[in-house]
């Protein structure tokens, strides 16, 4: 008889803690205040689930973007995640399963799921440094002794490449052919390209840099997240080696998966390389839900009517034309893609905001303010120098029956408006602040110092903005004691958006500064007299 110490694999002491924190889980609920149990129970499900925890939902107009929560996943999606919650399953076994299903499907010689495109990225370079050996792949991201560089072409500099930078890499820019020829080296360990307009043909088109890296031996990624799954893939047909997508855009997949295909053994490299493997990718977990919805995803895109989800989109946006078009000033035009990526065709409205009353962004404000709330592509006119002004309507990710409201609230809005005036501008004699300026910014966290060195003409300023790390040039207006500056930090592949604001006291300066998807900070500043 096995000892009592030994009770299904776990020791007498495991077991026992295991039971006290089961225990504990269980008697949790009446440790927790009468404050937070009224709380609990009132989080609903169903239509309200967001508005029961004060958080406004919305009719996506824009497309794919993550910060707007991606796409919907398709039914079939749900159904097949929901059926995966409920057994356990072996990992490794069920991405050997799922990695030939989707080797079959899309003609590559293998595929698996992955934590989003980004995930991808990261896991395919790790995969590139280490390949499947485990001691290379513990010293990760330290990179002395193994392969230390990702070739990117200039055109393929993006927010994104940071899902290969944070593995510390260097990044080697290259403009030409030359240049690219020049820069595989034995520290080479992958080139990324995001698949785009300008990778599609010319010197460095995808098929040319595929072509000199397949002599060197360098595989290629290419970053294709939001596009439309070919098959048999455009990419790998044009030599590429890997080729990453976004699970919860076009295929309406689960949101936080993604999709990578490709070479065999790098694919299976770039598995080992994240979790439930104790390497640098274990964070990136993705789950058996994941997976198999992922899977679902990519099977249904294989039985999807396309031509009648894109005829489906242009009837949408046909309703919502004709419902404004008789409107004074109102023109329209259909912009039709470039690419595969967002591939659906747009709808922009354009009209004179001194007919209307409204412009472009007022008309986008108000919208996102309302109920329902809706939010656009995109959107332009100011008062009162800009009334020409237009929005742009993209069908892409919008739901049966979300066409009919956003042409009413549309057409209401453009003949109803509220009353909107332009800004006042302070007056007076702009103050002075041309000079150098020694500048502090508190953020949510931390505090940053950073230098204007400013220049002046009349209520125009331009010069240089000098950050802690990053330098750019800074331009804005000043208006009797008001002072606003707008400039970009170039990052590599990225650029960091600082707007200020702010009132000018004599030598000191301070306000808020807008940091686009970054939030905002306070900050202060004082002339550098010296």
């Amino acid at each position: 008889m096995q000892a009592p110490e030994k009770i299904f694999g776990l020791s007498r002491r495991n077991f026992l803690q295991r039971s006290a924190i089961a225990g504990a889980a269980g008697a949790a609920g009446s440790l927790l205040p009468a404050s937070a149990k009224a709380a609990v129970a009132s989080v609903e499900t169903g239509p309200n689930i967001y508005e029961a925890i004060g958080v406004r939902p919305l009719i996506n107009c824009k497309g794919t973007y993550t910060i707007i929560s991606g796409s919907q996943t398709l039914p079939e999606v749900k159904k097949a995640m929901d059926e995966a919650s409920r057994h356990y399953v072996n990992l490794d076994e069920l991405m050997l399963a799922v990695g030939a299903r989707l080797a079959e499907i899309t003609q590559a010689e293998w595929g698996i799921v992955t934590g989003g495109c980004a995930a991808a990225i990261t896991a395919s370079t790790a995969a590139c440094i280490a390949g499947a050996d485990p001691e290379k792949s513990q010293k990760l991201p330290y990179l002395s002794g193994l392969k230390n560089q990702v070739i990117i072409p200039k055109h393929s500099r993006n927010p994104y490449d940071v899902a290969t930078r944070m593995l510390g890499v260097e990044v080697v820019e290259v403009g030409t052919p030359e240049e690219l020829t020049a820069s595989m080296g034995p520290r080479t360990a992958m080139i990324y390209i995001l698949s785009s307009p300008e990778a599609a043909s010319g010197p460095l088109s995808i098929a040319n840099i595929c072509q000199a890296a397949r002599a060197r031996q360098v595989p290629v990624f290419v970053d294709a997240a939001a596009e439309t799954l070919t098959i048999p893939n455009i990419h790998l047909k044009a030599g590429a080696t890997l080729v990453g997508y976004s699970g919860g855009k076009c295929m309406r997949g689960p949101q936080c998966a993604g999709l990578l295909i490709g070479q065999k053994d790098i694919v299976q490299s770039a598995w080992f390389q994240a979790a439930p493997h104790h390497n640098v990718g274990r964070s990136m977990k993705v789950g058996k839900e994941e997976i198999m919805g992922m899977l679902t995803a990519v099977e249904m895109w294989t039985k999807r009517d396309h031509e009648a989800e894109w005829n489906t989109w242009k009837s949408w946006l046909a309703y919502i034309e004709a419902k404004v078009k008789p409107l004074p000033s109102v023109t329209t035009e259909y912009i039709m893609p470039e690419d595969l990526s967002n591939h659906a065709p747009q709808l922009r409205i354009k009209w004179d905001a001194d007919t209307l009353k409204i412009t472009g962004t007022e008309l986008a404000e108000a919208l996102d303010q309302g109920t329902p709330r809706i939010q656009f592509d995109s959107a332009s006119g100011k008062r009162p120098d800009q009334m020409q002004s237009s929005i742009t309507i993209m069908p892409y990710m919008m739901m049966p029956d979300d066409y009919k409201v956003v042409a009413d609230a549309i057409y209401s809005a453009l003949s109803h408006p509220k009353s909107f005036t332009a800004p006042v501008l302070p007056q007076g004699e702009p103050a002075t602040i041309a000079g150098i300026w020694d500048v502090q910014v508190d953020y949510l966290r931390g505090r940053g110092v950073q230098r204007f060195l400013l220049q002046q003409s009349g209520d125009k300023v331009r010069g240089a903005h000098q950050g802690e790390i990053y330098s750019g040039n800074i331009a804005g207006t000043v208006h009797a004691d008001q002072v606003i500056l707008r400039s970009a930090l170039p990052v590599g592949g990225n650029e960091i958006p600082y707007n200020f604001t702010g009132t000018v006291q004599g030598n000191s300066m301070s306000g808020t500064v807008a940091l686009g998807e970054y939030g905002h900070a306070q900050w202060s500043a004082t002339k550098n007299t010296a």
